[in-house]
């Protein structure tokens, strides 16, 4: 297990220093949005061809992390070539340079690829703790885990697909967001990233070794709602979107429920 691991962190830290190198160019690291999902892809790969665990589980943490990271990956790459570069990103990076001193490979380097690499890594745990023991096979809580994480992906895709074709609309531009699953809950994306992984690592939990990844969705569902995700949305939106408080007070924040009135 040991080997495995150590064997993709040193394929995922050659990847994002690739990535970083090819950033360093453009001057631009919202690509490292789309590589998150697809690092994932990479992880769940290089363990399937190294572990010798259940082959039903094996292939089922492999196709199920690769439906989601196709969905995620290319949406996020057709977000940043149409919108261009991500304000966050952008934002982070020009204070590093202006109050720091700090050059835009240092900034970059440090505050963005050195950061989300180890939190991928973290992050996707079920796909590699996952695959390594050879028993049990698959049973029920396997095949539940299954369909929680493909509701998951469903469920991100439909809330994905709605916002874009609101935005599409112009008279809907610096209009705020609150049909279809947004109705529901305010991060119908962030639900479905969460779920997915929870799913995946349901399958891994049939395992002793996969039950120890517990931490990977953990981390997930605290930096959606706490940190990097929900926080800085809902910052930026409260600032540029009317009625975004009264949205807020009927609207779930994360899990989806029926708007409440009043």
């Amino acid at each position: 297990m040991l080997t495995i691991l150590a064997i993709n962190a040193a394929v995922l830290a050659a990847c994002f220093v690739a990535l970083w190198l090819i950033c360093l160019g453009t001057r631009d690291v919202t690509p490292v949005d789309s590589f998150w999902a697809w690092g994932m892809l990479v992880m769940a790969a290089s363990t399937y061809v190294q572990a010798e665990g259940d082959p039903t589980r094996m292939l089922m943490l492999l196709a199920i992390c690769g439906l989601w990271a196709a969905r995620l990956g290319t949406f996020m790459l057709w977000r940043w070539r149409s919108h261009g570069p991500d304000r966050r990103y952008s934002a982070l990076l020009g204070k590093a340079q202006q109050h720091r001193g700090w050059s835009f490979a240092r900034a970059s380097g440090q505050l963005v690829f050195a950061t989300q690499a180890p939190l991928l890594f973290i992050v996707c745990l079920p796909v590699q703790l996952g695959q390594i023991d050879a028993a049990p096979p698959v049973g029920t809580l396997g095949m539940i885990g299954a369909g929680i994480a493909l509701f998951g992906i469903a469920f991100e895709t439909i809330g994905d697909a709605q916002l874009v074709a609101f935005k599409a609309k112009p008279e809907n531009q610096g209009k705020l967001m609150t049909s279809g699953l947004w109705r529901y809950t305010r991060h119908p994306n962030y639900f479905g990233d969460a779920t997915t992984w929870w799913g995946l690592w349901l399958i891994a939990a049939e395992t002793s070794t996969g039950l120890a990844a517990i931490i990977g969705p953990m981390l997930l569902t605290w930096t959606l709602m706490k940190w990097s995700g929900a926080p800085t949305v809902e910052k930026r939106l409260a600032k540029t979107r009317e009625g975004y408080a009264d949205y807020v007070a009927r609207t779930s924040g994360f899990i989806p429920m029926p708007p409440r009135r009043g």
